[in-house]
């Protein structure tokens, strides 16, 4: 099938006929794939590219490469503009920087084969100068992770939104989902009784099965959808509510859970699965006060109590 077909099931007008689709795989800390780190050299831990926008707006950025060392990735490098170096180089450590001043010069810094994930998307700015870099990305073929930006600039690019790929993760919440597949949010969208009606579980896979990547559709409720049909969800409810994820940056250090995942060699499903229960579990585990800095600092202790 075509990049822009989608589930014919979910669409069609008798919902008695739709073909069977299974429900939700439901997010548990007995789902979560083992997550401590064997014995071995930086680079076997993988080494995560993530880009920064220009001056004033890298901080997204720079909160998702924390989060994505914290995680477990062996390296983590933050590429930025030549006119937002020296804001970069005063904020980080143990995170490292490269000079990237256009999309040839991501083209170059990709042939080391080691970087073996990319995040786009915090902080990344809707300049003209934004969308080649996200097609270096894609052409790529490295797993990569698309968030904030990224996606609004592959909402209004049908050249990037072909170029997504089985190792591509967007990450977007209701409004960034709208833009990218309005036709499904419209469905998702009408009113409950009618026949029209997407469940949300349902509009991520006809999402994922449109752009052949995994689509982790955030919310209180996330839903997380590959092209193949399979769908997970996290329920941030009840005795697992998180309020205070609702803060700025927090999305950001979830795309750098996942990047940092999928540079350690998870897949994108998995990684997706297992950055989504972590990332609750920090805010749960810091309770009210919380800021997204604070999210990467909480996870050596997640970490620690899954091993326990």
């Amino acid at each position: 099938m075509s990049k822009t077909s989608v589930y014919p099931s979910l669409f069609q007008k008798n919902p008695r006929r739709r073909h069977k689709i299974s429900d939700p795989a439901i997010i548990t800390r007995e789902t979560l794939p083992r997550l401590a780190k064997r014995q071995g050299h930086k680079f076997n831990h993988g080494h995560a590219f993530i880009m920064t926008g220009g001056p004033g707006r890298t901080g997204a950025a720079r909160l998702a490469a924390r989060g994505a060392l914290r995680i477990g990735a062996g390296l983590v490098t933050l590429g930025t503009p030549p006119a937002a170096q020296m804001e970069v180089a005063s904020h980080i450590t143990a995170v490292m920087l490269h000079r990237v001043a256009d999309a040839d010069a991501l083209r170059a810094r990709l042939t080391d084969t080691r970087i073996n994930a990319l995040c786009l998307g915090p902080g990344l700015g809707l300049s003209d100068d934004r969308a080649p870099l996200i097609e270096a990305a894609l052409q790529s073929g490295r797993p990569t992770v698309l968030d904030a930006d990224a996606l609004t600039l592959i909402a209004s690019a049908p050249a990037l939104f072909a170029l997504l790929h089985a190792g591509c993760v967007l990450t977007p919440h209701d409004g960034e989902f709208a833009r990218l597949f309005p036709d499904i949010a419209e469905r998702r969208a009408a009113e409950p009784d009618t026949e029209e009606t997407l469940s949300k579980c349902n509009a991520a896979r006809a999402a994922a099965r449109r752009s052949g990547a995994i689509v982790l559709l955030k919310g209180q409720e996330t839903v997380i959808a590959a092209p193949d049909g399979r769908c997970a969800l996290h329920r941030a409810t009840d005795d697992r509510a998180a309020p205070w994820l609702a803060t700025a940056g927090a999305g950001d250090v979830l795309a750098g859970f996942i990047a940092g995942l999928m540079a350690r060699g998870f897949d994108p499903m998995q990684a997706a699965q297992a950055a989504t229960w972590l990332h609750v579990e920090c805010a749960r585990a810091f309770g009210p006060g919380l800021i997204a800095e604070d999210l990467p600092e909480m996870l050596p202790a997640v970490l620690r109590g899954l091993d326990a």
